[in-house]
């Protein structure tokens, strides 16, 4: 081709033209040397914690050294329109910050894992970002707008609340300073209502309460034995490991169809040990990512995480560390589960209360299984992630007993155009605290407007709480089982909603 190129006339041709060279014609590079184009692309984190900072996204040549043109991620609450995002210690979003590309502050950069290790003298992520610093003037005009937006908010809430009967509550606005006050509005607007209300109304309405096993067990036999069910329950054996529906099953997942739904809760047993832990979220998302790497221009699954309270920096950590186990890490979230205020046992006399732990803290319980809906209604996720294609939602645990079978449930859920599919062992279902199904995106929209027909259980507990007795805060410390916890099922709720043709039921031998 060069030896075409005979004069500056036919040099012009090719001015702005990308040249291409092959990996193995390219000169070796000494040690502390990159291609540019290799840094693009590659995210940064802090050396010292671990905090993810952003993503490169240009290399500039300054003269004396490079430099680094970083993306900051969106803090927890603003991100691409999907969820949540990872947050900044700067609280910047979107932003570009300048880090000079230079072994002092870039002390290690990794090709195979695509990250940076850097450590920023003080200061200089703050100065990258003064630019972008509001007026003191706008800095009140929005603090001001969010003071009315929470106030809008509690005044809601405290409407609702009223309604239910739980004026009690307020007391505490009563006692205390600025900061407990707030953390009091706090709670109130945090309590889920759309799910509290059918809750108390459900455990008033009917006596009975459902025990795990037995109803699970009701509800097989029901559903193998209805005819309605006979045609779209499958046995699961060595024949059917790579049946059509495991193909149809990755194809969907291939073409980005489907957002994963990872729940690891308080309730699992693997919460109580970080290495347990780690080693089985670690099984469970290269499980889904081998299979995954086998099909041809695969785009990345959403993924969207839900933690214990509290514990979202842990998994944004051990996420982190392995990668991100393969998943693109700008289509990966971390939400809390979803907690429940405590009610009183009531007696003939009295109507259940939200105990309080203290004038301005509810006592709260994870609300269960059935509380993945509402994170997955919140922050417009469901529509957002409708919009980019997203056509069934796999909610799953770090059930190992499921690994090997997801994506052949999501291709017979496909194929038999069921809004609903479901993991059976033997003759039971999944347990509550490691939830293993399918729903389509259509079924989860009319999950989010039915609420009322979801369906929960309680657990009666001594619950020792504080009660305002004639203008006194008195503690109580109960004998007997004097609360309930209230928890909402997640396969009983969809159960209960779905119709009965558009189940689909995949059983598997232990």
């Amino acid at each position: 081709m060069w030896k075409r190129i005979l004069n500056s006339i036919q040099a012009e041709k090719l001015v702005g033209a990308a040249l291409l060279v092959r990996e193995e014609d390219r000169p070796e590079l000494e040690e502390g040397e990159f291609y540019t184009r290799d840094l693009v692309g590659m995210r940064v984190f802090l050396k010292e914690s671990g905090e993810p900072i952003g993503t490169v996204v240009n290399v500039y040549d300054s003269g004396a050294s490079d430099l680094l043109h970083v993306m900051l991620d969106s803090p927890a609450h603003d991100s691409d329109g999907v969820g949540k995002s990872k947050p900044t210690e700067t609280g910047a979003t979107n932003h570009l910050i300048w880090v000079p590309f230079v072994e002092a502050i870039v002390p290690h950069v990794d090709m195979d894992r695509g990250e940076m290790m850097i450590t920023p003298p003080k200061g200089l992520l703050e100065l990258n970002l003064r630019s972008h610093e509001k007026s003191k003037k706008e800095r009140r005009q929005l603090e001001w707008k969010e003071r009315k937006k929470l106030q809008k908010r509690l005044i809601a809430a405290k409407k609702k609340l009223c309604e239910l009967e739980q004026q009690h509550v307020f007391h505490g606005f009563r006692y205390g300073d600025k900061t407990q006050t707030s953390l009091l509005a706090d709670q109130i607007v945090g309590v889920n209502s759309k799910l509290f209300q059918p809750a108390l109304q459900s455990i008033d309405l009917f006596s009975q309460r459902w025990r795990d096993d037995a109803t699970r067990t009701d509800i097989y036999d029901a559903l193998t034995t209805s005819e309605n069910y006979l045609t779209p329950l499958a046995r699961m054996d060595k024949q059917c490991v790579n049946s059509v529906f495991e193909e149809k099953g990755l194809h969907l997942i291939s073409k980005g169809k489907v957002a994963t739904v990872l729940v690891v809760t308080d309730s699992a047993k693997e919460a109580s040990d970080p290495s347990i832990l780690s080693e089985s979220l670690i099984q469970t998302l290269e499980c889904t990512n081998q299979k995954l790497v086998k099909v041809e221009d695969r785009v990345s699954m959403p993924l969207l995480v839900i933690c214990p309270a509290g514990e979202i920096p842990l998994f944004q950590m051990l996420f982190s560390e392995n990668d991100h186990f393969g998943f693109d890490s700008d289509k990966v979230w971390f939400f809390e589960e979803q907690m429940m205020p405590v009610v009183s046992c009531p007696d003939e006399q009295t109507r259940r209360k939200i105990l309080m732990q203290s004038p301005w803290e509810m006592l709260q319980s994870p609300i269960g299984s059935g509380g993945i809906i509402s994170v997955i209604s919140s922050e417009s996720i469901a529509d957002n992630l409708g919009k980019i294609g997203v056509d069934y939602f796999q909610i799953c645990s770090t059930n190992r007993q499921f690994l090997n079978t997801r994506t052949l449930l999501l291709g017979y859920v496909h194929s038999r155009e069921a809004d609903m599919g479901i993991q059976v062992l033997e003759d039971k279902l999944f347990s509550e605290e490691s939830p293993d199904v399918i729903l389509s995106m259509s079924f989860l929209k009319k999950l989010m407007t039915e609420t009322n027909k979801f369906q929960f259980n309680t657990t009666l507990k001594p619950k020792a709480h504080i009660e305002l007795v004639n203008k006194e805060w008195v503690d109580v410390i109960p004998s007997s089982p004097n609360s309930c916890e209230i928890r909402c099922s997640l396969l009983l709720s969809c159960l209960n909603i779905c119709a009965s043709d558009k189940v689909c039921l995949l059983e598997i031998p232990e």
